[in-house]
């Protein structure tokens, strides 16, 4: 499924709800079906900087395609890693390159997260698309 795909699904998996407690609690539940990480990855080089809660993020190249894995010590954060990896896991690192962020703002995560949560959001934006530079550059050599 292609990027914008995915992304025009959560934003209609997040209009179903009223309020935002309820799509808090569907952010939770994300975060529990989340590709969890292995316990051998959670290394220092696989934190993201700049999170208030530990966030580890791996990446693996398969075939043409980057794979992620993630885990957090806090539910909403990790909540927000499962949103960012379903939307950029099993993609191609040009795809995850040239792909827009605005389904953030259209389903209004960015405006209800705390100053700190916002920032840990653009660092994991940020290291999901490190990752994708890398491999693309490993493809092209």
């Amino acid at each position: 499924m292609k990027i914008e795909a995915i992304q025009e699904d959560l934003i209609d998996e997040f209009s179903m709800f009223d309020d935002w407690m309820q799509r808090y609690e569907y952010m939770i539940d994300l975060g529990k079906s989340l590709p969890i990480i292995d316990e051998s990855l959670k290394t220092e080089d696989r934190l993201i900087k700049g999170c208030q809660s530990k966030v580890w993020l791996n990446a693996e190249l398969k075939g043409n395609q980057v794979v992620f894995t993630a885990d957090s010590d806090a539910i909403i954060t990790k909540g927000i890693i499962a949103i960012l990896i379903r939307v950029f896991s099993n993609q191609k690192p040009e795809d995850i390159l040239v792909a827009n962020t605005n389904f953030i703002d259209e389903i209004g995560l960015k405006e209800h997260l705390s100053p700190t949560r916002a920032n840990g959001l653009v660092s994991m934006i940020k290291q999901l698309k490190l990752y994708a530079m890398a491999y693309q550059a490993q493809l092209k050599n």
